[in-house]
């Protein structure tokens, strides 16, 4: 079976017997505990609550066929930190020669905000994208991007 055979197998398989697995993952996030200092920095995360049977590549899943997962912040009139990445664990799977490293369960990816002493408003909001790659066992499914936008107010 050819590459392309492969993947077309693989798309039909996610679409049409597991497709309700493929979009099962939740994305939520968090600022502090829902307020923000004004000159101080406050730890946010961006959460992925991945189902009991499922995995998604790592940031940095040891194979370049392979698509990891990426967490992109923005936000308007606040600095953002770049996410911290946790650590995957190495999976041997039947598909790959050698382990690839992976995440499971709840993945935290912790960043900082800060809210310029100069501002005005009374909430600031962060725009998260997070795209990731789901995966059991013997298939992966297509790559989701999801988007998640987190609110504190400023005080």
């Amino acid at each position: 079976m050819t590459r392309s055979q492969r993947g077309c197998l693989a798309f039909f398989l996610s679409t049409t017997l597991f497709g309700f697995a493929a979009s099962s993952q939740t994305v939520k996030g968090f600022i502090g505990n829902g307020t923000a200092k004004r000159g101080v920095s406050t730890r946010g995360s961006i959460v992925l609550e991945i189902p009991h049977g499922l995995h998604v590549n790592s940031n940095k899943p040891n194979n370049e066929y392979l698509i990891p997962t990426v967490v992109q912040l923005t936000g308007s009139g606040v600095k953002i930190t770049k996410v911290t990445y946790p650590r995957g664990s190495d999976r041997k799977f039947n598909f790959s020669e050698k382990k690839l490293n992976v995440y499971v369960g709840t993945i935290v990816f912790p960043f900082t905000v800060t809210v310029p002493k100069s501002f005005r408003g009374k909430n600031i909001s962060v725009h998260a994208t997070i795209e990731f790659q789901a995966c059991t066992e013997e298939v992966c499914y297509p790559q989701r991007s999801e988007k998640v936008s987190i609110t504190a107010a400023v005080r």
